[in-house]
């Protein structure tokens, strides 16, 4: 008998479009013959599974099963498909921790911890590995841009310090912008990260765990026609994506090396990207941050990367599910 499957999408913050679409690639390429897999829609009216004709059918919270045709449908295994909260902060995780449901992502603690920009990269610097300077702001505790920029050099990234997809994320190159941008950055989040901008070439680069070997997919350059790899130049093509990046061999065993490492310090498990600066006056690879459900629409660098290493997407998600089952 086949084992059935939740694909989880949506969820309730302005990454649920980009859920959407990548809920899409995957459902299309979860091996059939395999798994039953059942697509359920997490979002701030409910939690539901839509029949084939549109009736949409609720989900019961209390063991997270379904009814259909009077017959009640528990889930062998989750497979998150959904960027930001609550799919990719923990908080789903350790609803399913509490029902003993498998999952095909980093766990709740891990997922909680990378959500958080700032503290990601904390652990990672001391766990001896390379990141920007940077400081942690919180919006009931005011600081003027001339205190951050006694503390870092222009220019620096101001980012939403929980989310993703470069939503609410600005470059700053003069002083005068820098208070624009944290406004903005406050729109969408309480807590912000303001990064120091390291001057190097953009990597980004999926590593997942496959019968308990850790697997580094090949690495993807960004060369982003913005200043900087932001909303537009991730989902509406203005970035070029070189998949294999051109890169000389010892530099690319530096960034494969690297993300091994951090995938084995944050613990994680599934599928997660992980970006990089390559620092041109060191020549050494910077971690900027961790993608615990990277996105995975058509557009998206894993699928790019899983297809360029000789895989399909069946047998990429096969691995995901499968692997999920020996957490």
């Amino acid at each position: 008998m086949k084992k059935r499957i939740a694909l989880v999408t949506g969820g309730y913050s302005g990454e649920a479009v980009i859920s959407y679409k990548s809920a899409v690639t995957i459902e299309n390429n979860v091996d059939k013959e395999k798994w039953d897999c059942y697509k359920i829609d997490i979002n701030p009216e409910g939690w539901f599974y839509e029949t084939a004709n549109g009736e949409k059918i609720t989900v019961d919270k209390n063991d997270f099963s379904i009814t259909l045709n009077d017959n009640k449908i528990t889930f062998d295994a989750v497979l998150i498909g959904m960027h930001g909260t609550p799919g990719e902060d923990g908080k789903l995780q350790g609803y399913f921790d509490c029902l003993k449901i498998p999952y095909t992502s980093c766990d709740a603690a891990t997922s909680a911890l990378t959500f958080n920009k700032r503290y990601t990269v904390a652990v990672a610097a001391f766990a001896g590995i390379n990141v920007a300077r940077s400081l942690h702001l919180f919006k009931h505790i005011p600081v003027t841009p001339q205190e951050i920029l006694n503390e870092l050099k222009l220019p620096v990234f101001v980012k939403p310090n929980n989310g993703g997809s470069s939503i609410g994320m600005s470059k700053v190159n003069e002083a005068g912008e820098l208070q624009a941008a944290l406004d903005k950055a406050f729109n969408e989040d309480e807590q912000l990260l303001v990064e120091e901008f390291i001057k190097g070439r953009e990597f980004t680069i999926g590593v997942l765990k496959s019968k308990g070997n850790i697997i580094a997919l090949p690495i993807t350059e960004i060369i982003s026609k913005k200043e900087f790899f932001d909303y537009e130049a991730k989902y509406l093509g203005a970035s070029e994506e070189v998949t294999p990046a051109k890169v000389e061999e010892n530099i690319a065993e530096e960034i494969r090396a690297a993300a091994k490492k951090v995938y084995s310090v944050f613990n994680c498990r599934g599928i997660v990207r992980i970006d990089f600066i390559f620092n041109e006056v060191n020549q050494k690879p910077y971690m900027l941050e961790i993608n615990t459900v990277p996105g995975q629409s058509e557009a998206s660098i894993v699928p790019q990367q899983v297809k360029t290493m000789g895989w399909s997407l069946k047998e990429f998600y096969s691995a995901l599910i499968e692997e999920c089952f020996n957490n």
